[in-house]
């Protein structure tokens, strides 16, 4: 029994393009949340674990962990919000800074010289911008909007 495939373009309701999310809205609602304080809590243990350079364990030392995890987390979540309304060059830009910065005080946390410290800071900068740009280029428009 042969039967007539569907004209190609032709939509039907077996062929209607659908979103392909795997995950309901509660868990993206979920996940910006989840994100920036998973994401604020590794980068503090990380500042804390090189500020003490595997020595004990102090008090200053975990509130330099919880604090670089606060601020973090902070300057994350308002660089999500922020970003996406902007030009893809100053988006990019953006995220770039972030990360430049990030990296320069867990870097700093090491004992490290300051000029190695902001050496290291522009050479990630660097590549985290390149990447960015890139990826922003081929997915937004020039005003920043998606590409569907």
């Amino acid at each position: 029994m042969a039967h007539a495939a569907p004209a190609s373009g032709a939509r039907t309701p077996s062929t209607r393009s659908r979103t392909s999310d795997v995950f309901s809205e509660r868990t993206h609602r979920a996940a910006e949340w989840t994100t920036p304080v998973a994401l604020g809590l590794v980068y503090g243990y990380w500042v804390a674990a090189n500020n003490r350079s595997g020595g004990p364990i102090t008090g200053w030392n975990l509130l330099l962990g919880f604090v670089s995890a606060i601020v973090f987390a902070a300057l994350w979540t308002g660089i999500h919000a922020l970003a996406p309304h902007m030009r893809r060059e100053l988006h990019a830009l953006l995220w770039t800074a972030f990360a430049g910065c990030a990296f320069g005080f867990l870097y700093s946390q090491t004992g490290a010289a300051v000029l190695r410290s902001v050496g290291m800071s522009l050479a990630v900068s660097a590549g985290v911008f390149l990447t960015l740009f890139y990826r922003f280029y081929t997915h937004e428009d020039a005003a920043g909007k998606r590409i569907r």
